[in-house]
């Protein structure tokens, strides 16, 4: 019941359209119900007196019958066209209302959820999901009163018309409903299923088209297709279960239609037989209300339909909803405009859940406009380091201070507002280059845009492009060199300018002239700020005021360039495999 208070709670900013949707969808069901009824009364009534009196009276009543009926249809048409596509666009609305809700939500969710989660399973959530959500929403409660009231109409007016039929095909309903019910709880479990196998498939094309340079580079294209097939194969297993569900329902609805017709002509065969005053008329006008209560019927079926496909993915929908970030800003959390930068990690313990500790009782303290360099083996957790910082993942011991204050006593937005990141995997956005540089300041105006290339050293290889700023960069940037996408991240950093500066390998993907001219443009940009920089080139730490060494016991060793070379330790040996490098 709560999961349909809470798909109920999307109607209420579009209860006008809704209620215009259900209101047409009344006069709709009240004009398929009246129909056979004005055709009972033309059959049993209007005709003989006609044929007997030959009246014009009559003929006049006759016309003005048949003129209401064309214009009751006309109306009847008139509010299909608002069901269809009023009703449709209400179900768009509430299906946007969905997307940005769940979209919304994602993008408080921290690093922990992405973790866990493959890219193509949260696509399929938020889209082939939310569209049978949308049809649900829209066609759900049309098709439930659209069918109520016309079979309600039309047991009402069989049993004015002749209460022994209606009492026959009464005594069927119980057996009709039990069977409804039955099915519904296969259709559900298996519809379930549906969604997640095309979740799967959505993750799969994701994960292959995204790596297909690499399969070609291995020549493995015979491998992605047969695991594809893998992931087919089990979705078409869950619509095969699904549509041997859906053909039990649906063949079962059309025995049991079947079935009213012949009560019908059962019952009403016995009366006419016994002469119990019921006549050929009658039987014709009844069958028509056959028709009109066994159409809804099959409206049931649509209707059952679309519930568990629509249900299934709301399921979904709301698993997503539900899920709480670790990651909260406290109540009274400040939203701080500018920090001086002094970092202190505090006795700082972390993992990732698998058991094993990544950083344990590490004790840090950058002075405010100091260069601090990680250097250490991978998996040392030198980028965790940086992640706790800015908040990505919380710490399980100890605390993290900026300025004296806890970092989760700052809200997130402001923290890392103050806190730039030029990593080594490098992500742009496909759109422009201009789009991506700005990114880094959203207000920043196109001359700031490219000043910061110039100063990351992109300007002039920009230019160069026939469509200089505006040109695409394609789906992660595919269309640029490894090298150019750093330095247009490089340029997001420029551009932000904030007062802490993690560089993590920001270097890594340039040659040694290109990486020499940036490395200049780092040093002037981080004059009076603290700056961590992760680097396995040791050649761009030797200017820093202190660099520790770091690995999977904690922090090994701690000192300047020349004091740690003199000591003859780790890093010294680092220094030495570099130098013959």
């Amino acid at each position: 019941m709560d999961k349909i208070k809470r798909f109920a709670r999307y109607y209420k900013p579009h209860l006008g359209l809704f209620l215009l949707d259900i209101g047409c969808a009344t006069l709709v069901a009240a004009v398929d119900v009246a129909f056979p009824l004005l055709t009972n009364y033309l059959l049993k009534k209007l005709f003989p007196a006609i044929e007997q009196t030959g009246s014009s009276h009559l003929i006049t009543l006759f016309a003005i019958m048949i003129g209401a009926i064309f214009a009751a249809y006309l109306i009847r048409a008139a509010m299909m066209y608002i069901v269809n596509y009023w009703g449709h666009l209400f179900g768009v609305r509430v299906e946007a209302d969905m997307r940005r809700d769940i979209f919304s939500h994602i993008q408080t969710l921290p690093f922990s959820f992405y973790d866990k989660i493959r890219t193509g399973k949260l696509l399929s959530r938020a889209t082939t999901d939310l569209f049978e959500i949308s049809e649900l929403a829209h066609h759900g409660p049309e098709d439930l009163l659209i069918s109520s009231l016309t079979v309600i109409g039309a047991f009402i007016a069989m049993f004015c018309i002749e209460w022994r039929i209606a009492l026959a095909m009464l005594l069927i309903m119980p057996f009709c409903i039990w069977f409804v019910m039955k099915a519904r709880f296969s259709m559900k479990s298996t519809s379930k299923s549906v969604k997640e196998q095309t979740a799967n498939i959505n993750a799969g094309i994701e994960s292959s088209i995204s790596g297909a340079r690499v399969a070609k580079a291995f020549a493995n294209e015979n491998y992605e297709i047969a695991k594809f097939e893998e992931g087919n194969n089990q979705f078409l297993h869950a619509k095969d279960r699904f549509y041997k569900a859906m053909a039990v329902f649906n063949s079962g609805t059309e025995f049991f239609i079947a079935l009213f017709n012949i009560v019908v002509l059962l019952v009403g065969g016995i009366l006419i037989v016994n002469k119990a005053d019921f006549n050929s008329l009658t039987f014709i006008t009844f069958m028509l209300y056959v028709s009109a209560f066994t159409s809804p019927l099959k409206r049931f079926a649509s209707f059952f339909e679309q519930y568990m496909m629509g249900m299934a993915g709301f399921t979904r929908f709301l698993e997503i909803l539900d899920t709480k970030s670790e990651i909260v800003d406290r109540e009274d959390a400040v939203d701080v405009k500018h920090l001086d930068g002094k970092i202190e990690f505090c006795d700082v313990g972390f993992s990732y859940g698998n058991g094993r500790d990544v950083l344990s009782h590490v004790d840090l303290t950058v002075e405010p406009g100091k260069k601090l360099a990680l250097v250490g083996p991978s998996g040392g957790g030198k980028t965790t380091m940086c992640h706790l910082l800015m908040r990505f993942y919380d710490v399980k011991e100890g605390e993290i201070k900026v300025d004296g204050v806890d970092v989760r006593d700052y809200t997130q937005e402001s923290l890392r507002r103050n806190i730039g990141i030029v990593q080594q995997d490098v992500f742009l956005f496909a759109g422009s280059i201009l789009e991506n540089i700005r990114y880094g300041r959203l207000d920043a105006t196109d001359e700031e845009v490219v000043q910061a290339a110039i100063r990351a050293h992109i300007h002039e290889e920009i230019m160069r492009f026939p469509d200089q700023y505006q040109t695409e960069v394609g789906e992660r940037g595919v269309k640029l060199s490894g090298g150019q996408k750093q330095r247009i991240s490089i340029a997001r950093l420029f551009l932000k300018n904030p007062p802490i500066l993690i560089l993590d390998e920001a270097t890594s993907a340039l040659d040694t002239v290109t990486e020499y001219d940036i490395q200049k443009s780092f040093d002037a940009l981080s004059e009076g700020r603290t700056t961590l920089i992760i680097a396995h080139r040791l050649s761009t730490v030797r200017n820093a005021d202190e660099i520790v060494v770091i690995d999977k016991l904690g922090i090994r060793e701690r000192g300047s360039h020349d004091e740690l070379v003199e000591k003859n330790g780790l890093y010294a040996s680092f220094y030495k495999t570099a130098l013959k490098d």
